[in-house]
């Protein structure tokens, strides 16, 4: 068969095998800074993917194409299936895209957001929002206790 009848995926598929990134199983929840966050990201996949196919030869770097495709297909199902959240309604309650400072009880204080799992960092100070932590916390008020990680932390401030 000549190759002018073949699918350029089927370039991209043979030129490395590079396993797609998993897709979560949950609803995917963003703030509107993880919105921008994914946006940023789909465009830079995009910029790269399109930067891997004028590169030339896809067998001259198979990965760089592989890992371009890879990263096309997961950024742009993330911005398919994203459901933008505003700013939670009130700060009595912990909720999604709420802060929240707590004491545990072992002296530490620690201060978390609550995001979509995309744009959780724990060293940027978020969670997910289907993060153990996070799902402990939800619908509690500041006094709250909860149980976490088989210690108590008390909820001493939400924004």
């Amino acid at each position: 068969m000549s190759v002018a009848f073949t699918r350029e995926e089927d370039l991209e598929a043979a030129a490395a095998h590079v396993p797609d990134r998993p897709i979560s199983p949950h609803q995917n929840l963003v703030t509107p800074e993880g919105l921008a966050e994914l946006e940023a990201a789909l465009a830079a996949a995009r910029a790269a993917y399109a930067a891997a196919r004028t590169a030339g030869d896809v067998q001259v770097d198979k990965t760089a194409m592989a890992l371009a495709a890879r990263d096309l297909r997961y950024y742009t199902a993330r911005r398919a299936s994203a459901t933008l959240v505003g700013p939670p309604a009130t700060s009595e309650v912990v909720g999604f895209g709420s802060r929240v400072t707590f004491d545990r009880d072992d002296g530490r204080r620690q201060t978390f957001r609550i995001v979509g799992e995309d744009e959780a960092d724990a060293k940027r100070g978020s969670v997910s929002y289907v993060s153990p932590l996070a799902r402990a916390l939800f619908g509690r008020k500041v006094g709250d206790v909860a149980t976490v990680a088989g210690g108590e932390v008390e909820i001493v401030a939400i924004a």
